[in-house]
Parts: structure tokens; sequence; C-alpha cells
């Protein structure tokens, strides 16, 4: 039965019953529950109509062209295949390169790791020494968030010059917002059990912290430390792109010169890298949580 055939129903057991109480509330409930519907049919369609004005307004400013695609799809396939084969001439330079881009990854990692602790107890809503200064954190490490490390790199290379370094501050700094940030959020979801009754012992809260909470999400803190390293790893492989050293410049050159072949080897080099540290941040990861 629809709801216009009980609404019906019930108007005609009101009327047969001298206006029964109980169908009249059940009548009145009915409505309601009509009204709620229309509306919500009404919002359901209004968030659909809003979804796609985004996705239309969005792909006008990404000026998505398939035309171009189908047409710079044989460019590419041309490009594949003057890719091939490879050359492995230059094989020790590219591997030195990606060294480097390995040890700027894990120097930035590491001091971002170091760097973000101190600001992620700071921006713990549940352990901040100096509640004051919580929201100031935060949006400090939004601020760091929120530049890229790409981004970075391109200003300290204006800053000390070209080169590995300038790649290591990159990273350093905008991983300690994102690790912090995810550190602080670790935290404040943390048992905090352990930490208050050491506190309530009397112990100041470095030792509170070191051996009442940090025992419960060091393996968090490492696991997350190691995924760092691994995006990091990925995302440095375009710093030598602005002059942060790595195998990315190399990559830039190859790129500027139009030599398939050589960029082929070096893509060929970091992915294989890639792959590898990937495999074994993943096994470590699962062996700390």
């Amino acid at each position: 039965m629809n709801a216009t055939g009980a609404r019906r129903l019930l108007e005609g057991s009101i009327a047969g019953h001298g206006g029964m109480k109980s169908a009249a509330e059940a009548l009145a409930k009915l409505e309601a529950a009509q009204r709620t519907f229309s509306v919500a049919r009404v919002k359901g369609w209004l968030l659909v109509a809003i979804i796609v004005a985004f996705y239309l307004v969005a792909a006008e400013l990404a000026q998505l062209d398939l035309g171009k695609l189908a047409t710079g799809l044989p460019r590419l396939w041309d490009w594949l295949s003057r890719a091939w084969p490879p050359k492995f001439e230059e094989l020790p330079v590219f591997l030195w390169r990606t060294a480097e881009t390995v040890a700027m990854a894990a120097i930035g990692t590491t001091l971002a790791t170091l760097i973000g602790l101190p600001f992620a107890i700071l921006a713990s809503r549940n352990i901040t020494p100096f509640p004051l200064l919580y929201f100031p954190t935060r949006w400090f490490l939004n601020a760091l968030r929120g530049i890229d490390s790409f981004v970075f790199a391109l200003l300290f290379v204006a800053a000390v010059g070209l080169g590995p370094f300038a790649g290591v501050l990159g990273i350093t700094l905008h991983t300690a917002g994102t690790a912090a940030k995810f550190f602080a959020d670790q935290i404040e979801s943390a048992d905090l059990g352990p930490h208050n009754a050491i506190r309530a012992t009397g112990a100041g809260r470095l030792t509170a912290l070191t051996y009442g909470l940090l025992p419960d999400i060091l393996p968090l803190l490492l696991s997350t430390s190691l995924f760092w390293l691994e995006f990091n790893v990925r995302a440095s492989t375009v710093l030598g792109v602005v002059g942060a050293g790595g195998i990315g410049q190399e990559l830039k050159n190859s790129m500027d010169l139009l030599d398939f072949s050589r960029l082929f080897t070096i893509i060929a080099v970091i992915l294989i890298v890639v792959t590898a540290l990937d495999w074994l941040s993943g096994w470590l990861r699962k062996r700390l949580v």
C-alpha cells in the first residue's frame, strides 16, 4: 500500500470511529515522514547538482582536452620507441646520483623526526606543557605542511646554492610539519594511564613521557618515520629539477636534450631503487606495529 492509500485508510478510520486519537497520531507521523522524505530528496538532488557543477568548472579550469590527448599519444609512442635500447655507459653516474637522492631523503627525514617530536608534544592537547601554544603550534605545522618540499628546495637553492644540501633542507622542513602532525595525533589517541601513574608518584614531566608514554607509541612513531622516508625517496627524485642534486638533475638533463635512451635508463634505476626501498620499509613497519 502506498502513502496515499495509507492516508486515505487512516482518514476513513478517523471518520468511522469518531476521530480516534491513535489514528490521528499515526496520520500526523505519516505526514511528517512524507515531508522529511521530500526534503531529503530535494537535498540529495541539490548535492548532486553541486557536485556536477563543481567538476564541470574544474574540468574547464584544468583545460581538459581529449583531442590534445589523442594527438599527443602518437608522439609519446615515438619517444618510447626511441628510448630502446637503454644506455648503460653512464650507469655508475646514475647509481651515484641515486645514492645522493637516498641520502637526501634519509638525512632530511631523520632531522624532520627529531625536530617534529618536540613540536608534536606542544601540539598534543592532552600532554602539552603550554596549552596556550597548542593552536599556534598547530598553525605553524600546517604552514610547513602546506609548502611542498619542492618549493622549499627552490627557496634554499637561492639561499645556499645548488646541490643536495638544498634538497635536504627542503625535505626537512616539509616533513617536519607533516610528521609532527601525525605524531601529535598519535599522542592524543594514546592511553595516558601509565603516564599519569608515573606523574602521580611525583616524577617530572620528561620522566613520565620517557617511561610512561614513549614505550607505547614508539612503534607507531618509527613506523610513521619509515613511511616518510619511503615517501621522501620518491619525492626527492624530482628535486634535481630545481638544482637540488640527486638523480632528478640527470633526469632533467636527459629531458632537455631529448635523450630518451638515457632517460629510460634513469627511470629504470629509479623504479628499481624505489621498489626495493618500499619493500624494505613495508617489511620493517610490519615488524614494528
